[in-house]
């Protein structure tokens, strides 16, 4: 069974979008080194976003450069579960299953399709509510250097909640992306 993993690039202050759940600061990061993002693409099987970031997707489809327009710059094909207390409002939209389920729910549907390939989660609330839930296998970091000051904070849980992690690799191909791969902190292992 593949992993569930939780990836994003973030603002050096903290944030994974910008105000309106902007992204054109990505163009800000460096270059991924050749054949990064395809590699990463291709290990994927489902991507779990959620309805905020895709309403947004859609508004902004004509401001949007390549590499933020679909997931992973266009390289990767495979399934992607929006959450949302209204799927029926997706319904004329192909390219997405919309699911009005728990992340629970969802991340066991998204297993029964990844067979050994990962599960993507890219949205800030979504990974929040699989972290609750002890969903999160693996955290995938990159920092763009850039601040924005304000957006979507990589993690934002009022009153605070600790998580701990350890460092798993090191993306040496991307270092000044601060390319990191983390697990959480766990006692044992997560049952599959």
């Amino acid at each position: 069974m593949g992993k569930v993993a939780w990836g994003f690039t973030a603002s050096i202050d903290g944030f994974i979008a910008g105000p309106g759940h902007d992204m054109s600061w990505l163009s800000a990061s460096e270059p991924n080194a050749e054949g990064t993002t395809e590699g990463m693409a291709a290990k994927v099987a489902v991507i779990i976003s959620g309805r905020r970031g895709y309403d947004a997707a859609r508004a902004q489809a004509d401001e949007r450069d390549e590499m933020t327009s679909e997931a992973y710059g266009g390289a990767w094909s495979g399934t992607e579960f929006v959450l949302t207390h209204r799927p029926e409002e997706l319904a004329g939209d192909a390219s997405v299953t919309a699911m009005n389920c728990t992340i629970t729910e969802a991340v066991e549907k998204a297993q029964r399709i990844a067979g050994d390939r990962d599960i993507q989660i890219i949205s800030a609330d979504i990974a929040r509510q699989a972290l609750e839930v002890d969903l999160i296998d693996e955290l995938q970091v990159y920092v763009a250097p850039v601040f924005l000051g304000d957006g979507t904070r990589i993690f934002d849980v009022p009153g605070g909640r600790r998580v701990d992690w350890e460092l798993a690799m090191i993306d040496t191909a991307n270092a000044r992306s601060f390319g990191r791969t983390y697990r959480p902190k766990r006692s044992s292992p997560r049952a599959c």
